[in-house]
């Protein structure tokens, strides 16, 4: 039985190349054109993966991915960010607070994005090892130690 992947995007040319590259590898590929629409196709489908963009209009891919999490149907449906931002302080957001389990930036290697789907789907990894480079480490350490110097000047 093929793994069933929801692609939420509104540019329609990056749902065919991601429809085209999963189906060409096993994948059943159903679409949705912004995060309404995908929130309604999750919770009727219950895919196996969610790729979701961020930038969409009607609900952006945030938002639709703290509704995913916080509808129990779909809560545990493992979530890859599929989007042009690049920014550290955005994947950490997605991965860290949003319970994205990875993030994948357009535009991808298609290689290393089927490598990320299958990892994901076959459940080896939960949090995202390949991301985590030297600036994304370094930013979720400067966090950590931001929080843990504000809770130490809070004691004295």
């Amino acid at each position: 039985m093929a793994y069933k992947v929801l692609v939420i995007d509104d540019e329609p040319n990056i749902v065919r190349l991601v429809k085209a590259r999963l189906n060409a590898n096993g994948y059943e590929v159903i679409s949705a054109s912004n995060g309404k629409e995908g929130l309604e196709i999750a919770r009727q489908q219950l895919p196996d993966l969610i790729l979701l963009d961020i930038m969409m209009p009607q609900m952006n891919g945030e938002k639709t991915l703290i509704e995913l999490k916080k509808d129990i149907r779909t809560q545990k449906i493992p979530v890859i960010m599929l989007t042009a931002k690049q920014d550290a302080d955005d994947i950490v957001r997605c991965i860290h607070d949003l319970g994205a389990s990875d993030y994948v930036v357009k535009p991808f290697v298609a290689g290393e994005f089927l490598r990320k789907i299958n990892t994901v789907v076959s459940g080896t990894q939960k949090v995202p090892e390949s991301i985590v480079e030297k600036d994304l480490m370094d930013t979720v350490e400067d966090r950590i130690r931001k929080a843990l110097d504000g809770k130490n000047k809070s004691r004295k």
